[in-house]
């Protein structure tokens, strides 16, 4: 019989995320941009005289260009230089994120701080690009993508499941039950399925879909590789305190998770993490995308 009344509550939440279909309309510099950037004939003059109509983006793209994101030697100060020296793919990958903050800009309440929620998906993005580069195992720019995206449905339950995701933090706070149990007992999915149903339908590649809706069991992933470097970066961001982002407490080290990340000692998993407490810090104090 529970399995039953989950298997109803899980057919009810995918019926309501069919109707989201499309992303909430983009601010129209952004959905220029991404225009531009997605065009072959486009010239770095054209992507700037688009971008510097909003100040806003402006900033934004500056302060993650010169974020230890990319580790820069030289300061990025014009809009033109940053095309320049990022290239069009990474600026894609910035515009893009960009966009979805945009897009699923929620008003804060008790129940979900929305510049907690977007701080900490960037970070575990960066820590990503960050691992991904040093431990040399795939695409960098797919590790930031998948790294920001992994808890978009937490934001999707907070704006479109709102009383239920009241009731789920309820049954965290006052029954002590794990946010992953809550959500499959009141939607019938966790926030990793729900995000996955929704990137698909947006037409994003497998090998991120994937990743998002395992970051919490990545032995489960058909991409291993990303999905335990999103749950060993989710782990670290809790084991330095980095943020307030309350969905990751007490959230356990997968050793099959470290096991996949060949190049990582099993034998020396705290100092591995230990050795990256700065770059977290420095993350933290840098990057001014959510004041």
């Amino acid at each position: 019989m529970y399995e039953e009344d989950i298997l109803e509550k899980k057919q009810r939440t995918e019926l309501v995320l069919k109707n989201v279909y499309n992303l909430p309309p983009m601010p129209q510099v952004i959905d220029e941009t991404l225009r531009l950037l997605n065009s072959k004939t486009s010239t770095v003059r054209e992507l700037t005289a688009v971008i510097i109509k909003d100040q806003s983006l402006v900033t934004k793209i500056l302060s993650i260009a010169n974020s230890p994101l990319y580790g820069l030697q030289r300061r990025v100060s014009t809009i033109d230089f940053a095309v320049t020296i990022l290239g069009y793919a990474e600026l894609r990958n910035i515009v893009l994120i960009l966009s979805m903050i945009e897009s699923f800009k929620n008003k804060t309440d008790k129940y979900l701080d929305q510049k907690e929620f977007w701080m900490h998906s960037y970070i575990v993005g960066s820590a990503c690009k960050k691992l991904s580069d040093d431990l040399n195992l795939q695409k960098s720019s797919e590790a930031f993508i998948a790294g920001f995206l992994h808890d978009l449905g937490v934001t999707v339950m907070h704006r479109y499941f709102h009383s239920n995701f009241i009731t789920i933090t309820d049954l965290v706070l006052n029954e002590g039950m794990n946010h992953l149990d809550a959500e499959k007992e009141i939607l019938g999915l966790t926030h990793g399925e729900i995000g996955t149903i929704l990137l698909e339908k947006w037409n994003f590649p497998n090998s991120l879909c994937d990743p998002v809706r395992f970051h919490h069991t990545p032995g489960k992933s058909a991409n291993k590789v990303l999905a335990s470097l999103i749950h060993l970066v989710d782990y670290m961001t809790q084991k330095f305190e980095i943020g307030n982002f309350k969905w990751d407490e007490k959230i356990e080290l997968d050793e099959e998770a470290i096991a996949e990340l060949k190049l990582i000692d099993k034998n020396n998993v705290d100092e591995f993490i230990e050795s990256y407490r700065n770059m977290f810090q420095e993350q933290l104090q840098n990057i001014r995308l959510f004041n």
